[in-house]
């Protein structure tokens, strides 16, 4: 920005013109450096720019190395100077600036200067030059070269924008072109030919419509009625590029006029936001998959609470019965109850994806419980078939990922079989060798072969190659989210396995999970339907808090059943006042962790609080991870997940009535079946006994 303070003297033409610009845009003194040795010649250049009401800002050099510091600074936007100096010349002071800042006006005032060293010195790049004993043309000659700079600089600026803008046509990612009124093509960018394949001279002369869009011409017709309305329109539109790729383009139309203001032709610029309109589908799909698992963890909480008495009303109840019949019907229901448990366990599974720790698993039960959600849900018209190895080897994984992973492959291959079909779910045990890895770089040795067949319409080899790639799906919009089989892929690489697919258009597809196999004896099912008679109470006190008007009521008759005396509170808040009360009598606290008014945490915590070794047993309807953490971190012994039978109740209850344990105690090694916690929240043992609580019990 040019800087000066100039007087109000009226002047003609252009130069008020710019005068005028310039003092709308001064905020500081014109900043003028001065060379020169002699310090009456200094006075005189001050006294005349302050006679002409030129507000500057001098700084005088007298020497070479003087001007050379100067310049350095860069912060000057005039040089006068003298011609002649003892030490140093006008000329090389010129070349100096030039070459340090050759933008800066450059004056000469001498009073030696002849015309043929001022012509000299002009075409060494002075600007000007002024006679000593002519003082009057000076500041003239300072507000023209300052108006030339400032003409010089604006038309730099102009072609570097123009050269900006020419550049930016060609290397901008939106495609540029216009059109007549007729949707010729009239101009066609370098990003034009990158996006939709065609070349400049492709495309030149052909109608848009034709080029650009395929069937449907509602969207581009309504467009081009807008901008003759409005003089503009902005909008998505559906195109396909010269090899028939689909795309979504921001499109953004501007009417042109000629000068008598008639519509002239059309600009347009359009930007590709396909995968932008992908990641977006995306990302609405995930925000619902996580609304389904937030809302599927909601219902399952309450679920499990409804289950819960229900479960442990059977064995109350069974001693009862008298007749056959009546056993028969009650073992029915009873069978029909764990069902209910299981397809929750599986609706959660599949709501809340990946996640947990790794320990040795059976492949056998995980097979099992996907015949049957394809059973209760697939179409009849697909008969599943399935088949596991007798001695099945354990593996050490996952059990809600791996269940992820058959669920999807049982999804794609219900969706290959729109008419009916087969599908076949099968586990073996595989030993790989080098020779039969089909030249596949894995590991050989011991695997648990998972096989998921279809009878469907299979894939050609193209297809094939591209089923693992995130969001590639063959399916229809709003059917398939293209992340299944990327996820199935993702899990067996975490598990150490691989994957093998064969599939035949017409012929179906069988996909093959290969799982390194473990030695580890892998974790059994928690609690028998009929186990062994366990120890009754001896009238010990237990305390047990619950929101559930339900559970608090059987949990207490079944209590009693086993010889305990039973308090019960339905919120914690009077859970802590009952305790208050009858502390000396309560052995055992059993506390829901979800709860109004109170929750099971803060409940615990005030329990703590009077009791440091108090033993409490926590339970939830939601067994989720976070739940559990909480749980060992506040140092319950034992934890619950509903709904759960009444013997695994009475089983903790007498193994933590008959075990010494403190919040001081020792944490013991941890048994793989066990699932208590220590003091500090981790899993560990209980004393010499094995609390029967497992993973089945605590996982969703």
């Amino acid at each position: 920005m040019l800087c000066a303070r100039l007087d109000d003297r009226p002047v003609a033409g252009s130069e008020k013109g710019l005068i005028v610009i310039i003092k709308n845009l001064v905020k500081k003194p014109l900043q003028l450096l001065h060379l020169e040795d002699d310090p009456l010649d200094a006075e005189m250049l001050e006294r005349i720019l302050k006679a002409e009401n030129l507000d500057c800002a001098l700084t005088r050099v007298k020497t070479q190395p003087e001007f050379e510091a100067a310049l350095e600074q860069g912060r000057f936007e005039l040089i006068v100077s003298d011609y002649s100096l003892p030490t140093f010349d006008g000329l090389s002071a010129l070349k100096l600036a030039r070459k340090k800042c050759p933008e800066i006006p450059f004056i000469f005032v001498s009073g030696t200067i002849g015309e043929e060293r001022a012509i000299e010195s002009l075409k060494q790049g002075a600007t000007d030059y002024v006679i000593k004993d002519r003082p009057s043309r000076l500041v003239p000659a300072i507000r023209r070269a300052l108006a030339e700079a400032e003409d010089a600089r604006q038309r730099q600026q102009a072609e570097e924008q123009v050269r900006a803008q020419a550049a930016l046509l060609d290397c901008a990612q939106d495609a540029i072109c216009l059109n007549d009124l007729n949707q010729r093509i009239l101009y066609w960018n370098k990003s034009a030919e990158r996006l939709y394949g065609w070349s400049a001279e492709e495309a030149l002369g052909r109608i848009a419509d034709d080029l650009l869009f395929q069937g449907d011409l509602t969207s581009p017709s309504a467009a081009l009625k807008s901008l003759i309305r409005g003089g503009g329109w902005q909008g998505e539109l559906h195109q396909v590029t010269k090899d028939q790729k689909k795309i979504i383009v921001e499109s953004r139309w501007t009417l042109m006029r000629d000068q008598r203001g008639e519509p002239k032709s059309i600009l347009i610029i359009n930007t590709d936001i396909t995968e932008k309109k992908q990641i977006q589908a995306q990302l609405l799909r995930t925000q619902r998959m996580e609304s389904i698992g937030a809302l599927a963890g909601g219902i399952a909480h309450d679920l499990n609470n409804a289950l819960t008495p229900v479960l442990m009303a059977f064995s109350f109840i069974r001693d009862e019965l008298v007749t056959e019949d009546s056993k028969r019907l009650l073992a029915l229901a009873q069978t029909s109850a764990r069902r209910s448990v299981d397809m929750v366990k599986q609706i959660l599974s599949f709501a809340r994806g990946v996640g947990g720790e790794h320990a040795p698993l059976q492949l056998r039960h995980l097979v099992d419980e996907m015949v049957k959600l394809a059973e209760d849900t697939f179409p009849r018209s697909i008969q599943i078939q399935s088949k596991a190895a007798p001695h099945l080897w354990p593996v050490r994984g996952n059990a809600t990922q791996l269940h992820q992973v058959l669920l999807n492959l049982c999804l794609n291959a219900r969706d290959a079989m729109p008419n009916g079909g087969c599908l076949r779910i099968e586990a073996s045990n595989v030993i790989l060798e080098e020779t039969s890895l089909h030249g596949q770089s894995q590991v050989p040795g011991s695997y648990v072969l998972l096989t998921a067949g279809d009878t469907g319409s299979g894939m050609d080899p193209e297809i094939l190659g591209k089923i693992f790639e995130p969001f590639f799906t063959t399916k229809e919009a709003g059917r398939g989210t293209g992340l299944g089989l990327s996820t199935v892929m993702g899990i067996v690489k975490t598990h150490g396995g691989f994957v093998e697919v064969t599939s035949e258009v017409g012929h179906g597809s069988v996909f093959r999970i290969f799982l390194p196999a473990t030695s580890q004896p892998p974790e059994t099912s928690s609690g028998e339907e009929n186990p062994a008679e366990s120890s009754m109470g001896h009238g010990e006190v237990i305390l047990v808090i619950d929101d559930e008007f339900a559970v608090l009521e059987v949990t207490k008759l079944l209590l009693e059943s086993f010889n305990y005396s039973v308090l019960t509170a339905k919120h914690g808040a009077e859970g802590v006042a009952i305790y208050e009360r009858h502390r000396a009598e309560i052995k055992v606290v059993v506390t829901d962790m979800m709860m109004p008014v109170m929750n099971g945490p803060e409940t615990i915590q005030a329990l703590r609080r009077i009791d440091p070794a108090l033993k409490i047993i926590g339970m939830s309807g939601l067994g989720s991870e976070s739940v559990l953490t909480k749980a060992g971190q506040l140092g319950v012994q034992a934890f619950l997940k509903k709904p759960f039978a009444a013997e695994e109740l009475r089983t903790v209850l007498c193994q933590l009535l008959a075990t010494e344990m403190t919040v001081n105690a020792p944490v013991p090694t941890p048994m793989v079946d066990d699932q208590v916690f220590t003091p500090e929240g981790q899993m560990g043992g209980v004393g010499h006994g094995t609390l029967d609580i497992r993973a089945e019990s605590l996982s969703l």
